[in-house]
């Protein structure tokens, strides 16, 4: 995203932004904050957007849907992420992004440059998958799989 060095691995803030219902969707929403930057109004608008536009339709064509998910809005050094996952076929995670540099004004193409998350990305998606697992296994208990 740059051609000069970054700094790998800075820590990054993390927060617990509630749970959305989006169309059939409840999904938990995760802050991830880099150093300096803060979650705001419009960025969650832009998950949200970015959900009801591109998500839901995915989620229909795709079938299968559990109708539970999560989103991590990770304002970061270079510019903004917004990852919405979401549970197909019981234990199946799928996934979309959205990233757009500070410095655009348009987003980047996720096709051509299909990144997947960084590592503290990847530690909260980690953190979830074990969470659905975990609920799994308790299938007949009452704890919500969004707990």
């Amino acid at each position: 995203m740059s051609a000069r060095p970054i700094e790998i691995f800075q820590p990054r803030d993390y927060s617990n932004l509630g749970v959305w219902s989006i169309g059939t969707l409840q999904l938990k929403v995760y802050g991830l904050i880099a150093e300096t930057k803060n979650i705001s109004d419009k960025m969650q608008s832009t998950a949200k957007s970015f959900i009801e536009r591109q998500i839901l339709k995915r989620v229909a064509t795709m079938g299968e849907s559990n109708d539970l998910g999560f989103v991590i809005i990770h304002p970061g050094d270079l510019g903004i992420s917004i990852s919405v996952h979401w549970w197909v076929q019981g234990s199946v995670l799928c996934q979309h992004n959205y990233r757009k540099l500070y410095v655009k004004t348009e987003p980047m193409d996720t096709i051509d440059r299909p990144v997947i998350a960084c590592v503290w990305e990847l530690a909260l998606i980690n953190g979830r998958a074990r969470g659905m697992a975990k609920n799994h296994d308790e299938c007949n208990s009452k704890s919500s799989p969004l707990s």
